[in-house]
Parts: C-alpha cells; sequence; structure tokens
C-alpha cells in the first residue's frame, strides 16, 4: 500500500513546517487529491491513522478535497471538466486533450497549534535551553 509511504511524506513536510514555526501540535491537515493522481482517498485516510502516531501530530486529523479533471481540447481549444476513463472534448468531442488537472496530489494546509506570537522570543528560549 504506498498510500502508507505518501503519508509518510506528507508527515515529514508538516512535521517540518510545524517544527519551523514553533507549533507544540498540529490540527487540520487539508490535501488536494486529484482523481489521476494514483492516490486511493479511502486508504490514504486509513494509512494517515497510523501514521500521525509521533510527535506533532498525534492527533491531526486529515480532510481531503477532490480535485476533478480539467482537459483542455487541441482541436477547438475548449476547457472542460473529464470523467477519468472519458478524456473527450465536451464541445467537440475530440480526443486529442491535454490534461489541465487531476493528476495533482498538494498540500493546500495546515492547522498549527501553539505557535508562539513572537518567533524571536521562541528562537531565545529553545536557545537557552540548549546551553
Amino acid at each position: 500500500m504506498h498510500e502508507l509511504a505518501v503519508c509518510s511524506e506528507l508527515l515529514d513536510q508538516v512535521r517540518a513546517t510545524a517544527l519551523a514555526r514553533h507549533a507544540k501540535s498540529v490540527g487540520q491537515i487539508t490535501i488536494v487529491v486529484g482523481e489521476l493522481s494514483g492516490v486511493e482517498p479511502d486508504l490514504l485516510r486509513q494509512a494517515f491513522s497510523i501514521a500521525r502516531a509521533g510527535p506533532l501530530t498525534a492527533e491531526a486529523e486529515l480532510l481531503v478535497q477532490p480535485a476533478p479533471i480539467r482537459i483542455r481540447c487541441r482541436e477547438c481549444g475548449n476547457d472542460n471538466e473529464a470523467a477519468a476513463n472519458r478524456l473527450l472534448c465536451a464541445k467537440c468531442g475530440g480526443f486529442r486533450v491535454d490534461l489541465l488537472a487531476g493528476d495533482e496530489l498538494l498540500l493546500a494546509s495546515i492547522e498549527l497549534h501553539g505557535v508562539p506570537e513572537n518567533p524571536i522570543e521562541a528562537n531565545q528560549s529553545r536557545e537557552a535551553s540548549h546551553v
């Protein structure tokens, strides 16, 4: 199940961002998953419940937003949504199309908890604890 590897990489990015901003924990993580991304959202949610264990993300929640497939026809220039098994222009029926969206897997947002108001103070207290 490659969704577990995807979750592991995602959470590495999330934890790095949380650490860089001196957050105490992570709340909601929002990702955008295109139908042609090769990632199954239900399996991703299951893998996330396992992978989130650990520092900063143990209580995190995953919100998966689907991304529609969008194509542009090379014949008539029309842009339209399409189904994964029917990448045809809705206007002229042409099959020579370019994929505009639908294959993405994007980290859209991270909800951070306990971020200090003054990052300089957070750096100073961190440095003082290492002395």
